[in-house]
């Protein structure tokens, strides 16, 4: 039982019971189906025959005193007037006939019905004869009629349909006893279920009981031992149910507290012996501490006096660095300067090379004016004395073109001199710019040097000055960990007195080395 858990015991315990009672259950459904069975086949047809012959009897009875008042009536106007009477009688006893011959099922009752039919077949012969003697005024005939030989025929008649009535009520017998049997046997079989589920739920119940209820008497008696301080007892748990679980763990748990426990006290004696060493380090750290402020007192004034140098270093830096500017400012105007220069010499030397362009064509207007001289004097020449004037202009304006050309090639020779010299001019300027340009780059630089240098130079300064305030910080830090290593020192004190007092509160604790007792089994 040990070796199922709880719910497992309980699954199984229900199950039984639950089992049983399903059996139970479906027990008393097949005997309820069954009597309902053999109830509905006894009013389905047994019942059903014996009320239609009940019927079928009371039918025939009434047409047998029916057709007796009739034959001793001395009225013949009888027959007329129960005429109606004696054909509904007919057909409700031909329709129950029908209806009873369509329900029998053994041969017995085939049998009886059949000699029930013969005789139905002579009494309404019978019947009908003493009905037309009547007519006939054959009252006697018809009264010994009735005597001899019908009364015998209504006899028959009404025996053989009370010996079918007596069969249907001998099957009703017999179905009800086997009704009455079958219920009394489902009865016995039900209680017997009631108490075998009745015995199986109680069994059930003490031994699902009893296996949860003695383990956890077990562990509540360890977990007050442990309570009282007593851990020198040992848990074993068997099993694998909850409380097997339960008892391993309160074992576990006693083990646990019992190395705490051992821990805690060789723990606290040791803080107690630390303590005391704290409180002697403490005071040898105050001294100490007591000297690094001294130190750090010094070290303070030495770093005022170096931020100060510092300072200085900065400021020149910073006129050095304004200096730089300037020099980089005047540079950069006198490269300004020179690119102008060298703008205007390469405009004086696009305007030689126009000036060049205007003496060609005047040379070559001088070419052209000396051809047409020439042509001039040749038709002068031909013009004989008429030409004579005008050969003298062309002689002039000859002479003209001449000196003209002359001088265009003087102009062009000077032109191309100055040219050249413009030329180099522009070389020398444009050189002289480059210069100027990389003498304002080196300057720009050497400006953005000593202004870095300025920068570095303040936050040097800035740097010095910070830590001096850091080392005043410490100073001060210094001042206030020495005041804490006192206060160190009346807290190790303090320390070493509550070890005492927690190792006599651990001494509460009894541990297996004090005393040994049995162990507890779950």
């Amino acid at each position: 039982m040990s070796q199922l858990t709880i719910a497992q015991r309980l699954t199984i315990g229900f199950g039984l019971v639950l089992g049983l009672l399903a059996a139970i259950t479906v027990t008393a459904l097949l005997h309820l189906n069954s009597s309902a069975t053999h109830m509905q086949s006894m009013m389905e047809v047994p019942l059903t025959k014996e009320r239609l012959v009940s019927d079928w009897y009371a039918n025939v009875n009434a047409g047998v005193r029916r057709t007796g008042a009739i034959a001793r009536s001395a009225d013949p106007s009888l027959v007329e007037f129960f005429a109606d009477d004696v054909k509904a009688a007919s057909k409700t006893s031909g329709t129950l006939q029908k209806q009873i011959e369509e329900l029998l099922a053994s041969d017995r009752e085939r049998e009886v019905f059949k000699g029930l039919s013969e005789a139905r077949k002579t009494f309404i012969r019978v019947r009908d004869d003493i009905a037309e003697l009547k007519k006939a005024g054959q009252s006697d005939a018809a009264l010994a009629k009735l005597d001899k030989e019908f009364r015998p025929a209504a006899e028959a008649y009404l025996a053989g349909m009370l010996s079918l009535q007596a069969l249907q009520r001998e099957s009703i017998d017999q179905l009800a006893a086997e009704l009455r049997a079958e219920n009394e046997a489902g009865t016995r079989l039900l209680a017997a279920l009631g108490m075998l589920a009745g015995l199986v739920g109680a069994a059930a119940a003490w031994a699902i009981a009893r296996s949860i209820t003695v383990p956890l008497a077990r562990a509540v008696t360890a977990a007050k031992l442990v309570a009282e301080g007593d851990l020198t007892q040992r848990l074993t748990a068997r099993g694998r149910d909850e409380v097997a679980q339960l008892l391993s763990a309160l074992g576990h748990m006693r083990d646990r507290l019992a190395a705490v426990v051992g821990h805690v006290r060789s723990g606290a004696e040791g803080v107690a012996h630390a303590s005391r060493e704290i409180a002697q380090g403490n005071q040898d750290l105050s001294q100490r501490t007591e000297q690094q402020a001294a130190h750090l007192q010094q070290t303070a004034s030495t770093m005022e006096q170096l931020g100060s140098t510092t300072r200085s270093t900065a400021d020149h830096a910073s006129q050095a660095s304004d200096l730089a500017r300037n020099a980089c400012d005047v540079a950069a105007r006198g490269g300004a300067v020179v690119d102008r220069v060298v703008q205007t010499m390469q405009s004086i030397h696009g305007s030689s090379q126009q000036i060049g362009e205007i003496t060609g064509v005047i040379d070559g207007l001088s070419f052209q004016t000396n051809i047409l001289a020439l042509n001039a004097a040749v038709e002068a020449a031909r013009a004989g004395e008429h030409g004579r004037g005008f050969a003298v202009v062309a002689g002039e304006v000859r002479s003209l073109a001449q000196r003209s050309a002359q001088a265009a090639r003087e102009i062009r020779q000077l032109i191309t001199a100055s040219v050249s010299t413009v030329a180099e001019g522009a070389a020398l300027v444009n050189e002289a710019g480059t210069t100027m340009r990389e003498v304002v780059s080196s300057i720009q630089s050497v400006s953005q040097i000593v202004g870095e240098i300025s920068v570095a130079s303040r936050e040097q300064s800035g740097g010095v000055g910070q830590i001096g305030h850091t080392i005043t910080e410490m100073d001060h830090v210094t001042q206030q960990n020495a005041a804490l290593v006192e206060e160190a020192a009346a807290a190790a004190s303090s320390l070493e007195t509550q070890s005492r007092d927690l190792v006599a509160a651990v001494a509460v604790f009894r541990l297996e080395g004090s005393s040994a007792q049995p162990a507890l089994a779950g």
